[in-house]
């Protein structure tokens, strides 16, 4: 298998086409990407140029916001799920050091199912931004979309119903992270920006991947810059979708690394979706990708309780 050395660009648009073979090409492509690096640049998505201007406006408006107010909306005891985590709270599993970041998160609009909406925290809403809700929950409902196509690509390269992945990721528990890098002030002891890290999801659509900083592991260990162009998202496989394709489809280890010097003084945005299905869904390995070379290599395990574990190795949650 070769090694990449730079991270592949597809269309979302050739698979949205009337044409099959235009259509085949894409999950062709995108399946290789995921089996070699786990990453893709993406272009065709869902997202137009003046909403990411509208949340890149109101992210920016938030973190300008003086600390005690922000601090207003850090809710307590919830591992951080909705809602402001404050600078270096969170470290890459197995980590000491807080990344330097401090970041939002929006969740799920549940439609049509109360139990869900209970299981939830409900989003937090910002009474200085008035715009700012409104503008993250359109972001939301466009990532999710352009995921839901991912998903269903994926599906056929996995030998699945193009569908298969429709229903779990319904009303799923996806986040939205707004995430703001603040200018770095002094040498840093050990922390970075971002410490090397798999995600937990299923896939992970990244904005904002247009400057250098951003670097994934590819299979020889090397360290490679993934730049996307200003059209496109960056969207990688995370650890409850490798898991349950017993790794046939790659999550890759990343980070963002900290500017050179001269770019101490500046922030950096950056603002991933993480892509999560219901709890209930099962992670438990498919058959399909299990042979004689590839024996079963996970155990049984739903989607809650995989991320219920892993929020707790981040120590965001206690046990």
């Amino acid at each position: 298998m070769s090694i990449m050395t730079k991270i592949p660009s597809v269309n979302l648009q050739d698979f949205l086409s009337e044409d099959k073979k235009q259509k085949q090409q894409f999950v062709t492509e995108l399946g290789n990407a995921y089996e070699t690096i786990g990453f893709v640049a993406l272009k065709g998505h869902f997202l137009d140029d003046e909403l990411v201007n509208a949340l890149y406006g109101e992210v920016k408006r938030f973190f300008d916001l003086p600390l005690e107010k922000k601090q207003q909306y850090e809710v307590p005891g919830i591992g951080g799920q909705r809602g402001y985590v404050s600078f270096g709270k969170e470290s890459a599993k197995g980590r000491k050091e807080g990344d330097l970041k401090e970041f939002w998160h929006f969740g799920q609009y549940v439609e049509d199912d109360p139990e869900l909406e209970k299981e939830y925290h409900a989003n937090v809403e910002v009474k200085e931004l008035p715009e700012f809700n409104a503008v993250g929950k359109q972001t939301y409902r466009m990532l999710e979309k352009t995921a839901k196509y991912v998903l269903r690509a994926l599906a056929l390269h996995l030998k699945l119903e193009e569908t298969y992945f429709d229903e779990y990721i319904h009303n799923g528990n996806s986040i939205l992270r707004p995430i703001h890098y603040p200018p770095i002030t002094q040498e840093p002891d050990k922390a970075v920006r971002a410490a090397a890290h798999g995600d937990i999801n299923l896939i992970t659509l990244l904005m904002g991947a247009q400057g250098r900083g951003l670097q994934v592991q590819n299979h020889n260990g090397d360290w490679i810059d993934a730049i996307a162009a200003p059209d496109e998202l960056m969207i990688n496989v995370g650890d409850m979708l490798s898991r349950h394709t017993n790794n046939k489809l790659k999550s890759t280890i990343h980070r963002v690394v900290n500017p050179p010097q001269e770019m101490w003084g500046t922030s950096r945005y950056s603002i991933p979706f993480f892509m999560h299905p219901v709890s209930a869904m099962k992670l438990n390995v498919l058959e399909s990708c299990i042979d004689e070379k590839n024996p079963k290599q996970f155990e049984d395990i739903t989607a809650g309780a995989f991320l219920n574990q892993r929020l707790e190795e981040l120590g965001l949650t206690k046990t």
